[in-house]
């Protein structure tokens, strides 16, 4: 049967129908359209627009991330040009010396102060010297690790380990890295 055949016998059923079964048979071929149309126009168009307002979220929390990063590297960058100006500027010195001077005025006893081994640098040369300290106290340690970071020669600690003493709470045993940097010319 084709579907010229199809069509020819449902009008002739359809005819035969009384008004109330034409009525009945009429809502039911209208619901079946609004739910075709709904299955296959509205319910596609409604995935897409939810689809696009999560996507939409997602580009927003994307660019919300990109805009901290971008004032994090900002501020980084900002910082480095900052450090590198002063160690372009700063005057240079021999660090023992300077690092034996800054304990003098912070009233610190020295135990030792060892050089260290440092990676070479493209730009800058890293002199860099473990120093310990023995039988400080906690304001003795901040002052010369203060005074150690305000120097007007670019210093940095690099590593600091704090133990307190056994025999005596109230003394610390300090031990700390600090490297101070010169350009390469």
């Amino acid at each position: 049967m084709n579907l010229k055949q199809w069509i020819a016998r449902l009008t002739t059923a359809y005819g035969a129908l009384a008004p109330r079964e034409k009525l009945l048979v009429g809502a039911a071929g209208g619901l079946l359209a609004i739910a075709l149309l709904y299955v296959a126009v509205v319910n596609p168009i409604l995935g897409a627009i939810a689809r696009t307002a999560s996507r939409r979220e997602a580009a927003e929390q994307e660019v919300r991330v990109m805009t901290r990063l971008r004032r994090e590297y900002d501020s980084l960058e900002a910082r480095l040009a900052d450090v590198e100006r002063r160690i372009q500027t700063a005057p240079r010195g021999n660090l023992r010396t300077t690092l034996e001077n800054l304990a003098h005025d912070a009233s610190v006893n020295v135990k030792s102060m060892e050089p260290q081994a440092a990676p070479p640098g493209d730009r800058y040369r890293e002199s860099k010297v473990e120093i310990a300290l023995e039988q400080v106290n906690l304001v003795q340690t901040v002052d010369y690790l203060d005074k150690i970071q305000k120097s007007d020669q670019v210093l940095s600690v690099k590593s600091l380990r704090m133990r307190k003493r056994p025999d005596n709470p109230e003394l610390l045993d300090v031990t700390f890295a600090v490297s101070s940097f010169e350009p390469l010319q």
